[in-house]
């Protein structure tokens, strides 16, 4: 086999001397930063552990901005929101052993939530590999079992000259639809063994398009163009692949009603006419995506949340355009397509024929009426106040992270994002203590803009650290804790199923004193004063922390 070697790299003399002899003192921990440069990093987050150190020692040879977090699990979350806002993968530097696993539950997280995360870890050195005991600090029988069943891909590095081959495979893995998280585990000595290999330069890691195979997109084209009731359910996927537009543009030429999952947040307009917003924990709105003769779910798996709790019976065809092949056809029979949101709307929107209905907006509008009807039953209107003054003031354009809270589960079905990706929440892995890391990550991606977290006190207690580093990097964020004196919403379930409540009660600090102890400023609301004190944290620079004390209640369940 002859191979055409014309087009490759014609190196200037001083280009060949600079790779012919590479400065002196370079370590594994270097080929790794280097590698990150050459794929384009900017930022990488973590934690420092002894067998980790030849990777941070490198970082500062290099252009690398590192955002340290006080956990592994926080620096996991950071890293998640920081692939979410950008889109780009989020290097994740962990230690061995009790590091690694630490950051298990935020892994989980990216991998439910198609966040491109690259974790790379140390490991024991590589005489102590291979299962046997041998007593090393932080020694595992099998690291990578541990993660093998979260993360999309594991690459092992057992020599430097491996490492740059890895981060790359992991990097074009971690970003080929669907997104997700990826693990390159290297040993102590390869990251701190002296190289002499040339520094690395710019890698191509150009993760594979998914397309939709075109006889699917015919079929799907014709049951949309001839149904009587087409509605679409649009999920994180469409978030994830930037397709809101065209989501937007085929519900219009179909006249199809559209919600958004919980995931889907944003992906389409809140105040449009055919928008049925993202009550799907309400069974007016099953009932209305029962009722429809062809359903486009893009995007979603149509999982525990996004079916009312596995209530949803669909009655007409089910059209699933979903990039994770698992998830095709999971819950529901279905004509699948194996895709990435955007190319296959981007198809369908060439193939289908413009359909007229013009009682579809009015159908939108009396099933909205239900929802609206039913919530105001139920005199809650302490938690709609609370609700409505946090989106007054938070800029439109300012993302915000919740975490699993009473004050989440509403924004899930009642707050409009105003924007695509703006609105996140752990609701993928359903884990304590998202919504603070996570909004450490988005700013530190973007600290043009403020950034927004929503934690209760129980979920607030697991990233308190986390106050330290944003006042370290001066991080403009601010943290809303709803203090209701435990986990709030456990306590409703248990009180609700047992008659009363275990374990749900808790002892908790004076938020504003202990903010104020890291130098953040404070302030105690009320529901009253939310809206204005909220803006103004928003609006200053740097972190800042309001707390609200406050009972809150969930609206009553359709699915019992």
């Amino acid at each position: 086999m002859s191979h055409d070697h014309d087009d490759r790299p014609r190196l200037t003399a001083a280009q060949a001397a600079a790779v012919l002899n590479p400065p002196a003192g370079r370590t594994g921990g270097d080929l790794v930063v280097e590698s990150l440069q050459g794929l384009g990093a900017t930022t990488v987050f973590g934690l420092p552990g002894q067998h980790a150190l030849g990777m941070f020692d490198a970082l500062r040879r290099s252009s690398l901005r590192y955002v340290g977090l006080r956990v592994e699990n926080n620096a996991g979350f950071a890293a998640d929101a920081y692939g979410r806002i950008t889109g780009e993968v989020a290097p994740l530097l962990l230690s061995t052993g009790p590091g690694a696993l630490t950051s298990l539950a935020a892994l989980q997280e990216a991998a439910a939530a198609s966040a491109p995360v690259l974790a790379i870890s140390s490991q024991i050195p590589t005489a102590g590999l291979g299962g046997g005991r041998h007593g090393y600090l932080h020694e595992l029988r099998d690291q990578q079992a541990s993660v093998r069943g979260i993360v999309k891909s594991v690459h092992t590095v057992r020599s430097a000259s491996q490492i740059p081959s890895a981060i790359a495979a992991a990097w074009e893995s971690a970003l080929t639809a669907p997104h997700g998280p990826v693990w390159v585990e290297i040993p102590q000595d390869v990251l701190l063994a002296e190289t002499a290999l040339p520094v690395v330069s710019a890698m191509d890691a150009t993760p594979r398009e998914l397309y939709p195979r075109p006889e699917l997109t015919i079929a799907a084209a014709h049951l949309l163009s001839n149904a009587e009731r087409p509605v679409i359910i649009a999920g994180g996927g469409v978030v994830r692949s930037d397709a809101s537009g065209k989501l937007r543009a085929l519900a219009e030429k179909l006249d199809a009603p559209v919600v958004t999952t919980f995931g889907g947040k944003g992906a389409f307009p809140w105040e449009h006419p055919l928008s049925l917003r993202s009550w799907l924990e309400d069974r007016h709105t099953t009932d209305f995506l029962e009722d429809a003769d062809v359903l486009l779910v893009v995007g979603s798996g149509l999982g525990e949340l996004s079916s009312n709790y596995h209530t949803f019976r669909p009655r007409g065809r089910v059209i699933q355009i979903e990039a994770d092949a698992g998830k095709l056809e999971s819950n529901h029979p279905a004509l699948g397509i194996h895709s990435d949101a955007r190319e296959a709307l981007s198809d369908l929107l060439e193939a289908v024929g413009r359909r007229e209905d013009a009682g579809a907006a009015e159908r939108v509008a009396t099933v909205l009426e239900k929802v609206r009807a039913r919530i105001d039953a139920q005199e809650l209107t302490l938690e709609q106040q609370v609700l409505a003054a946090v989106r007054e003031a938070l800029p439109d354009t300012a993302p915000s992270f919740w975490d699993m809270t009473i004050l989440a589960y509403w924004a899930w079905s009642a707050f409009d994002a105003r924007r695509p990706n703006t609105m996140h929440s752990a609701q993928g892995a359903g884990g304590l203590g998202y919504g603070f890391p996570a909004a450490v990550g988005a700013a530190a991606a973007d600290p043009t803009r403020p950034v927004l977290a929503v934690s209760g006190d129980g979920g607030a207690m697991y990233s308190i650290a986390e106050l330290a580093t944003a006042r370290q990097y001066d991080l403009p964020l601010t943290w809303l804790i709803v203090d209701d004196g435990g986990y709030g919403i456990l306590r409703e379930y248990m009180t609700d199923a047992f008659g009363e409540a275990t374990g749900t009660e808790l002892s908790r600090p004076d938020f504003v004193a202990l903010a104020e102890s890291f130098g953040v400023p404070a302030v105690r609301t009320t529901p009253e004063a939310l809206a204005a004190d909220l803006g103004k944290a928003l609006a200053a620079p740097g972190p800042s922390v309001v707390v609200l004390p406050a009972l809150l209640r969930m609206f009553e369940p359709t699915h019992l």
